[in-house]
């Protein structure tokens, strides 16, 4: 039977050409008034998947 790729996984993480996995960082949805400049910049930048967790989000999205 054919693996359906989780939507939610798709919506969150980029597969990069390298085969690296972005994602986005934390704490930058809400509550922007408290943050400093700096830390509001920091939280824009891309992320990349650590390897342990590679292999667990490769399992959701088996077709990209």
């Amino acid at each position: 039977m054919k693996q359906k790729t989780k939507k939610a996984a798709i919506k969150r993480f980029k597969i990069t050409k390298t085969g690296k996995i972005m994602r986005q960082r934390q704490m930058a949805g809400h509550l922007k008034a408290a943050k400093s400049k700096s830390a509001k910049t920091r939280y824009k930048k891309v992320a990349y998947v650590s390897k342990p967790e590679k292999s667990n989000i490769e399992k959701l999205m088996p077709y990209k």
